[in-house]
């Protein structure tokens, strides 16, 4: 008997669907020349799928349920109802539903294609299908990877207006089904909203219906990625402040390698992010740690510097005092000249007048006084005067320089000697490596004080 049930339900719906199809015209609407269809939709989330910040889009995998009435399909109660897949179902007029900010997507197909069709006796229809998705998500990457990003799945009718199709959430928020199942393992959803609005197009006005999805980044997954190996390598180039001074090799070699390790580092974040122009949160921090680590580089460079510049300056002015010494006792050369010649020095001596013994001769330098006794006995006298550029004006003035030349090297001159005045003197440049052992800590901890509260805990709004 159950048998017999079962064949003779079978050749009703056969019947049944031969009966609906006999009259039915696919091109046109339920209700059509009349009021607007009302469509409700219904939303069961599968999974999040993953999320591409280069491409600005993210993959989710959903099942789409539209509800609607057709009079044309009216066989009983509501009660009743048939389950109908395959073929068949493109024999019914279905909503020529789509997804404004989809990239791509394909409908499940195994083991068939994973979409059927549910009619019931009073002419109620619900038509679902499970398919992936990939759409377009515009993210605001200002405060990434400390930031929250609004996504959203937006539903419309491609060819039916406002005035033929009237789209709207079967029950609100409760038309977002499983919501609390579906795990995204970079986000976490705080939050999500449906709303509808009207679009106005060129071809007409659109009624639009928009799922938008709070999700917030989780953090954890930079945390050992990208800022504790920064903070790490920050810290290492302090070790070389503890190091001697006078190993160069040692400190810069520390001081190039931990450049160089913050430059792969940037290096590897900028890859897996869009070329975009504003500054990212995550772009500070990083600029700001190769700061500290380029800075302690110089550091050692200006130690360096002074330390040798010292040495070089102390020698240099050993050399210009024994110079100067030698200079002073060689201010005057005694030149061997013939006797028969005159003296070169106007009323020293003649050739008729060689009784004269000796001369005494004051020195024309400016710095000093000093009286010289020239023995004039000796056959062969010439005295000759060093530093005087009196006595010798024609090798001095060939090429006198233009005032304006004079005043402007007097004026460089003069800021020089102000600007050296204006730096502390270092009396030991050990003292450079005490103040940076104490100073570059201090800033880093206040750098990082200031940058994670301000991203952390300043709320972040959507336009």
């Amino acid at each position: 008997s159950f048998q017999r049930m079962t064949v003779s339900r079978l050749k009703n719906a056969s019947i049944i669907i031969q009966d609906l199809l006999k009259e039915y015209d696919i091109r046109l609407r339920p209700s059509f020349g009349s009021e607007p269809l009302l469509l409700d939709i219904e939303i069961r989330l599968a999974s999040f799928d993953s999320i591409s910040e280069v491409n600005m889009d993210y993959t989710i995998t959903l099942y789409l349920n539209q509800y609607w009435r057709d009079d044309r399909l009216i066989f009983g109660n509501q009660s009743d109802e048939m389950i109908l897949t395959g073929e068949i179902i493109d024999k019914f007029w279905l909503p020529d539903t789509f997804f404004p900010n989809d990239k791509s997507a394909y409908l499940h197909d195994v083991t068939e294609k994973n979409k059927m069709i549910r009619l019931y006796g009073n002419g109620e229809i619900l038509y679902g299908m499970r398919f992936t998705s990939t759409l377009a998500c515009m993210m605001d990457l200002r405060r990434y990877p400390l930031d929250r990003q609004n996504c959203t799945v937006e539903v419309e009718s491609y060819g039916y207006t406002h005035a033929d199709v009237i789209m709207r959430w079967k029950n609100g928020r409760a038309s977002i089904l499983d919501l609390d199942k579906v795990h995204f393992s970079q986000f976490t959803i705080l939050d999500y909203d449906t709303i509808s609005y009207g679009i106005y197009l060129a071809t007409g006005v659109y009624q639009r219906l928009s799922l938008s999805f709070i999700l917030q980044r989780n953090i954890g997954y930079f945390l050992f990625q990208t800022y504790l190996p920064s903070i790490l390598i920050v810290m290492l180039s302090w070790v070389s402040f503890w190091i001697n001074h006078e190993a160069t090799s040692a400190r810069v070699t520390l001081g190039i390698t931990t450049v160089l390790t913050m430059t792969t580092i940037s290096t590897g974040v900028r890859s897996s992010l869009p070329r975009i122009s504003y500054v990212k949160a995550i772009d500070i921090y990083l600029v700001m740690c190769f700061v500290f680590v380029f800075a302690a580089l110089l550091e050692y460079a200006a130690v360096n510097y002074l330390y040798w510049g010292k040495k070089a300056k102390r020698r240099k002015q050993k050399k210009q005092q024994e110079k100067s010494k030698r200079d002073t006792h060689n201010d005057y050369d005694l030149v061997d000249i013939d006797t028969d010649r005159a003296s070169p020095i106007i009323g020293l001596c003649s050739n008729s007048s060689l009784n004269c013994r000796k001369l005494t001769i004051t020195s024309c330098d400016e710095n000093r006084q000093s009286n010289h006794v020239i023995d004039t006995q000796s056959p062969r006298i010439r005295p000759l005067v060093r530093g005087n550029p009196a006595l010798y004006p024609s090798s001095y003035n060939r090429s006198p320089r233009p005032r304006r030349n004079r005043h402007f090297l007097n004026y460089l001159r003069t800021r020089t000697i102000n600007l050296r005045r204006s730096i502390p003197h270092i009396q030991d440049v050990n003292d450079i490596d005490r103040w940076s052992r104490l100073c570059f800590p201090i800033l880093f901890i206040l750098f990082n004080a200031l940058y994670w509260p301000y991203y952390i805990v300043r709320p972040q709004t959507f336009t």
